[in-house]
């Protein structure tokens, strides 16, 4: 599933294409890239149709499209996204062949670049487009990346801050560790307490971090936290700037082009290689119906509470 990394990419490369541009058609092919929308696909062309995007912006995994309102008024709607598991977003030229698992084309003009098609593919329909109402945030900061609008999506609300967008709490993040007896990777996959971190960079933060993956969350110390948030800023950071981590063509920029992450990777993916670090082998086990990847050496078992006093 595209993480952080992969969807910043996408939003860094739909925002100069798409800010000012008008919606002068859309088309729906397969309505179930239209789960989250409160209405069939007649409804989401009509409802988008004539409407002007603002910009692009992202919370976690999650990207949305302001809509301009009435003249005067704040932005009260957007095109929010959901990538799922194999979801694209593709800037094509006006006419374009269609994509392979096309689901949803929308037809812009901008006023400095023309004609333009964004497009939505997703080959096993587990990503989503919705028209959305914009809710205040209650911290009254900025929604995420890409708007100064203090407001996100409503189904984005319950989404936590990402590690790299200047609103997250550090603090918060620390007292939420102290609340969760349940092993650390699984905090970290929970995107109600940070979001954009998924299967990959939670083990790679872990890696760095020297934290067994199965290291009940309330055990680590404010040391240890903090060195693994640091980590898990770091792997996104450097992600970023390789553009993602791509395994297969699914994980794309808008243009099509696949990230270089996959080749500085310490731990996922690399069972039974030599760790980086210390030179034993790589392992895997099952976790949450998915897997884990670390150094049964670097990264040892918790013993009670021995990696220091409880964060605060």
């Amino acid at each position: 599933m595209p993480e952080l990394p992969e969807v910043e990419v996408v939003r860094a490369g739909l925002e100069p294409a798409v800010s000012g541009a008008t919606i002068v058609a859309v088309t729906v092919l397969d309505e179930r890239a239209l789960t989250r929308h409160a209405g069939g696909g007649a409804h989401f062309e009509g409802a988008l149709t004539g409407r002007i995007v603002e910009g692009a912006a992202r919370r976690g995994k999650f990207l949305w499209l302001p809509l301009e309102p009435a003249a005067g008024a704040e932005p009260d709607e957007a095109i929010v996204g959901h990538l799922g598991m194999s979801g694209q977003l593709l800037l094509r030229a006006p006419g374009a062949p269609e994509e392979r698992h096309e689901r949803v084309r929308l037809d812009i003009q901008h006023p400095d670049h023309g004609e333009l098609a964004v497009v939505f593919a997703d080959q096993r329909t587990f990503g989503s487009l919705a028209v959305d109402p914009l809710v205040p945030t209650p911290d009254a900061a900025a929604g995420g990346r890409g708007t100064r609008a203090a407001s996100v999506p409503s189904q984005v609300a319950h989404i936590a801050r990402d590690p790299l967008d200047p609103a997250f709490s550090d603090r918060g993040f620390r007292a939420a560790l102290n609340r969760k007896s349940s092993a650390i990777k699984r905090v970290l996959l929970d995107q109600t307490v940070v979001s954009g971190v998924g299967n990959i960079y939670a083990d790679e933060a872990l890696w760095a971090s020297r934290i067994h993956p199965e290291t009940p969350a309330l055990t680590l110390s404010t040391r240890s936290s903090n060195r693994l948030l640091a980590e898990v800023r770091a792997v996104l950071e450097k992600a970023l700037a390789e553009g993602g981590t791509s395994f297969d063509a699914q994980y794309v920029n808008v243009n099509g082009q696949a990230g270089y992450f996959a080749h500085s990777l310490n731990a996922y993916g690399r069972t039974g290689e030599p760790c980086p670090r210390c030179g034993r082998p790589i392992v895997r086990v099952s976790f949450m119906n998915r897997s884990s990847h670390y150094c049964p050496h670097c990264q040892r078992p918790s013993t009670g509470s021995g990696q220091g006093p409880r964060a605060s």
